[in-house]
């Protein structure tokens, strides 16, 4: 049995405990078994840049955050598109492939990682996904493996900022990774206590948002914590076309939207507002017990997934079960937070805010 195996995109916790899943019920299974690693992402399938994985190397990953094969991004939109030298990206993928006579490969990825993945299974090649992304915005699946150990990270940044700003009984803004799915946001904003939580899924209201904060000042309560995702955007940019979102964000004298927010909520209440960006802290560090767990489960069903011969598969939690789903299913679909979901409803039931 020969296999091959990449992480691809951003990283996140919990990609060596899945690769150490898949790794330890292989060599279980086969006495024959040679594992090749592609070493950052599909730029290591592309331009044939991998080593063949001992058994040694799934031991003592379980706890390590990030890859240890390395990473990078190959945007899907340009996958097609030759490289700098001309280079055909699929065809060189699909050559690898065949060269080191793989039985299958195993793409740890999120959306675009797992576009490409089901873009070499129509090829005709043999590929498991396994659903990697902090922002659990993979279609398909209930979760996905570095979800909430980011969510832990940003968590702690708000309940690190609660005692600063009493003290200082400022507004402050802590800036969650999230372009396009709130979904950490949310989670992070509800487990720290945040007062207000703009996501990209409900475009907020700068009027509402104020309101909010001078009915806790006049509450009694002259701090407020705003959970923020990195994507997310007011009513009225909402309103504008992808073209014209583009061209004000380019002119922007702002970094990113909780910059723009601080400025409106300053100039319109005359509260000090402070902003907090964890940034990349959320992609680091150790993976959390769950994370931990359900990486293993994820490894240990491509594995199967390989022994049975199900290829085209992502492998998924749904209901609690490790299944698997086609990745044709998958590919190109998001999965973002449903604005009238039970969290959103109960978060609003204990006074939290969302713009609207």
């Amino acid at each position: 049995m020969r296999v091959g195996m990449l992480t691809s995109g951003g990283d996140c916790q919990s990609l060596n405990a899945t690769m150490r899943g898949v790794g330890k019920a292989l060599f279980s299974m086969y006495n024959d078994l040679t594992i090749f690693g592609f070493e950052d992402g599909y730029h290591g399938l592309i331009y044939s840049q991998y080593h063949q994985m001992e058994r040694k190397e799934f031991s003592g990953i379980l706890t390590r955050g990030g890859t240890i094969l390395g990473t990078s991004r190959t945007p899907f939109k340009l996958i097609n598109e030759p490289d700098v030298n001309g280079l055909n990206k699929v065809a060189s993928m699909v050559h690898t492939y065949k060269q080191l006579k793989l039985d299958c490969l195993i793409v740890l990825g999120g959306n675009g990682s797992l576009k490409t993945a089901n873009l070499l299974s129509e090829q005709g090649l043999n590929v498991i996904g396994c659903p990697k992304t902090i922002d659990n915005d993979l279609w398909g699946t209930d979760m996905t493996f570095g979800f909430h150990s980011a969510v832990a990270v940003a968590t702690n940044a708000i309940d690190c900022i609660h005692s600063t700003a009493a003290s200082h009984k400022r507004v402050f803004i802590v800036e969650i990774m999230g372009h396009k799915v709130g979904m950490m946001t949310l989670y992070a904003g509800l487990a720290g206590g945040a007062d207000i939580i703009l996501i990209p899924e409900m475009p907020y209201h700068i009027e509402s948002v104020c309101a909010a904060i001078e009915q806790r000042y006049q509450g009694g309560s002259p701090f407020s914590i705003i959970a923020v995702a990195e994507g997310a955007m007011s009513y009225e940019d909402a309103q504008l076309s992808k073209k014209e979102l583009k061209k004000k964000l380019e002119n922007s004298k702002y970094p990113s939207v909780s910059y723009e927010l601080a400025d409106q909520i300053f100039q319109r209440t005359g509260i000090e507002v402070r902003v907090t960006v964890p940034g990349h802290t959320q992609r680091g560090g150790e993976p959390v017990p769950y994370d931990r767990v359900l990486a293993t489960q994820f490894g240990v069903e491509a594995a199967n997934l390989v022994k049975k011969g199900e290829f085209g598969n992502m492998v998924a939690m749904k209901n609690n079960i490790i299944t698997k789903i086609p990745l044709k299913e998958v590919a190109g679909k998001l999965k973002q937070v449903d604005p009238n979901s039970q969290l959103v409803q109960e978060a609003k039931e204990i006074g939290i805010s969302f713009g609207d």
